[in-house]
């Protein structure tokens, strides 16, 4: 470091400080045991794993395939609805307390009998402080119900998370739970804007033990067919 204050914002990122929350400390002269939950590599958070992005969002189309012949009730015909969106997120990190803010992106395939599934994408990689950010992605049944424009929902993902370190000097990946819901207000037949979205995220098997955080996020949802 250059000067005194930049090594005081490296002591106060450093897993073991005081600085630090309690379930990151560590003893001191050990090593970061990461817990890894397939690959990783220092980055912003933005690359890597597209691979698992498309294996998600190929998921969700290939459920999307026309509906066989059959005998329904009228409510129930017409097979899958597939829609796509995209949302602006603040979120809680548990991680040294922070406030960060970021993008999603999100796929929807829902059937009329209100059940179906979601695929999703997120990057918390906005108002950063000392390069910690985080990417998760996540895939899991959804259940929805409609009440004239409006439309609530109930979710519950799992999937991958990706964290960066302070100043980038680990990266790793790891298991994460996201049960969540929220709220689609219907504008025409296409579009739909995600007036609220809530999701908490369960990290069990993060480095320094079980972390967690939650945020809302809000957008808009267009009808592919």
């Amino acid at each position: 470091m250059n000067s005194l204050h930049g090594f005081g914002k490296v002591w106060r990122e450093w897993p073991g400080s005081p600085a630090m929350p309690h379930h990151a400390q560590r003893a001191p002269g050990s090593r970061l045991p990461f817990r890894r939950w397939g690959g990783g590599r220092p980055g912003s958070g933005l690359g890597g794993n597209a691979a698992f992005l498309a294996f998600l969002l190929a998921a969700c189309f290939a459920m999307a395939r026309p509906a066989q012949p059959q005998v329904v009730p009228a409510g129930d015909a017409g097979g899958l609805k597939l829609s796509v969106g995209a949302t602006a997120s603040g979120y809680y990190l548990q991680y040294g307390e922070r406030q960060m803010l970021g993008i999603a992106g999100f796929v929807d395939a829902d059937t009329k009998r209100r059940i179906g599934i979601e695929a999703e994408a997120r990057w918390l990689v906005f108002h950063q402080t000392a390069n910690v950010n985080t990417t998760t992605y996540t895939i899991g049944p959804r259940y929805h119900r409609d009440y004239g424009r409006f439309e609530p929902y109930a979710k519950g993902l799992v999937g991958m998370g990706e964290f960066n370190f302070p100043y980038n000097l680990a990266h790793g990946s790891y298991l994460v739970i996201a049960p969540g819901g929220g709220v689609d207000f219907r504008i025409n037949h296409r579009i739909r804007l995600r007036a609220v979205d809530f999701e908490y995220q369960l990290w069990p098997q993060f480095t320094f033990g079980s972390m967690s955080s939650y945020g809302v996020s809000t957008g808009i949802r267009v009808r592919i067919f």
